[in-house]
């Protein structure tokens, strides 16, 4: 029987896992590009670290990958965290609040504003709930001004509308 995605989220007790960064991790190349160097410390964390932050985004304002990721190496200590376990983890909170939502539920994961947060360079995100269209069509609901970047989706004017952060520990 499949879990559903609200048991995903359960925790994990392999995390939060701090490991060295090495050039075979598969989240390498996207750290490398945040400067992020091989040897450095990078964290590794489950859902119940990701969702308070998603949780707190305001209407009118939005989050990435990267900023998340970078609060979360904050909160740790270390040099980064691993954007590919977060950016899973992203997708199964925002199926897990739809599929909660669905079911009629009221509790704290209902109001997370999953379709806030967006991919890294403010990309929607195709694997949630309803895909681009329903992610695109969220965000404009709240004012949000989206272009079209061939078959992808991009925030407009992203830095004007991050919310409110850490400091940037990576250069852009």
């Amino acid at each position: 029987m499949r879990k559903t995605w609200k048991e995903k989220l359960e925790g994990n007790k392999k995390f939060p896992k701090v490991i060295k960064l090495k050039k075979r991790c598969p989240c390498y190349h996207a750290l490398h590009k945040m400067g992020v160097n091989i040897g450095a410390r990078v964290v590794l964390v489950d859902a119940s670290e990701i969702i308070p932050i998603m949780a707190r985004v305001p209407k009118g304002k939005l989050i990435t990958l990267r900023e998340i990721c970078q609060e979360i190496a904050e909160k740790h200590g270390v040099e980064g965290c691993c954007s590919l376990t977060t950016g899973i983890f992203i997708m199964v909170i925002a199926n897990a609040v739809a599929e909660a939502v669905a079911a009629g539920e009221k509790n704290s994961l209902t109001k997370v504003p999953y379709w806030r947060t967006l991919k890294a360079e403010g990309f929607l995100n195709e694997k949630y709930p309803g895909g681009l269209e329903n992610h695109k069509k969220l965000l404009e609901s709240e004012g949000h001004k989206i272009i079209s970047r061939g078959k992808r989706y991009q925030a407009a004017d992203l830095e004007k509308h991050l919310a409110a952060r850490v400091p940037r520990i990576f250069p852009r």
